[in-house]
């Protein structure tokens, strides 16, 4: 990979699991208690899982900075790891915090600090809120399943179905 930042990798969609698995989109906030208690649910489900911001101003600065530093590791290929490592520590979301995680998993500090502020970076956090509203969200967790939307944790019956 080039170390130009103009040729980083889009910052999304971030999408992981089997190809052939049932594709379950996740509106979220790294923030939101029920957001991680969604992910947990979904993280060990046989599916691909999408995750896609849904960023509301009326939840403070803190959510949209969480989203700018994944946004930032996105584009050193470090997306899910630093969701990982967020979720896991969701008391540990503040600025050092995600500084330390950023140095934990090796990323190159200048760029991440660039990207945190860059344009596109705030456009695709901006972006996953619109598509997510566009498609009838409107909260967290939203949870997209062949185009239907479901608010809130997903249970085990839920998840059952969704891959059966």
């Amino acid at each position: 990979m080039s170390d130009d930042p103009s040729s980083a990798p889009s910052s999304g969609p971030h999408v992981r699991g089997p190809g052939d698995a049932r594709l379950v989109v996740l509106f979220g906030d790294v923030t939101c208690d029920r957001c991680q208690q969604a992910y947990r649910a979904l993280a060990g489900a046989p599916i691909r899982l999408q995750w896609r911001h849904f960023v509301l101003r009326a939840r403070g600065p803190r959510p949209r900075a969480v989203a700018t530093a994944l946004e930032a590791a996105a584009r050193q290929d470090a997306f899910w790891p630093m969701l990982d490592r967020a979720m896991a520590q969701p008391g540990r979301l503040e600025d050092p915090d995600l500084w330390q995680i950023a140095a934990d998993l090796d990323l190159d500090i200048d760029r991440f600090r660039a990207d945190r502020r860059d344009e596109r970076t705030a456009e695709a956090i901006s972006g996953d809120l619109f598509a997510g509203m566009g498609l009838g969200a409107t909260g967290t967790p939203a949870l997209v399943v062949d185009g239907t939307v479901d608010h809130g944790v997903p249970d085990a019956a839920w998840v059952a179905a969704v891959v059966g």
